[in-house]
Parts: structure tokens; sequence; C-alpha cells
């Protein structure tokens, strides 16, 4: 896997992203998420469908989408 940013890594904060699958587990908590429009295309591209967002990021993302 080609990735700029560590897979248990959000390429949006840099924090920890919590990846249930980094961590070698079949379900992660991103499978169910409502991710906000463009949240995804903000992240790096070689990043893009490798890395996790954090939790953090997409409650934030959803948050300034109800402002």
């Amino acid at each position: 896997m080609d990735t700029t940013t560590p897979i248990d890594t959000c390429p949006l904060c840099g924090g920890p992203n919590d990846c249930a699958v980094a961590r070698g587990e079949d379900k992660c908590w991103c499978f169910d998420a409502v991710f906000p429009p463009n949240l995804l295309d903000s992240m790096p591209e070689a990043d893009q469908g490798k890395v996790c967002v954090c939790r953090n990021c997409v409650t934030e993302a959803q948050s300034a989408l109800s402002e």
C-alpha cells in the first residue's frame, strides 16, 4: 500500500484514526459512517481510498455543514 500517511494516522489532522482494518479486524467504524461531501477529496491524493480519516475530522466536517 503506497501512501504518504501511516495507515493508523488521519491524513487530515495527523491524529490517530482508530482504523480497525489497520489493526487486522474485519470491520471498521468508518464502514457505517456518513462522510460529508468533499471531505475525502480534501485528503492527499496518495491517501485516498487507503487511509482512514478520524472520527473527529468527520464530526467537525459534519458540524461545519450544519452551521
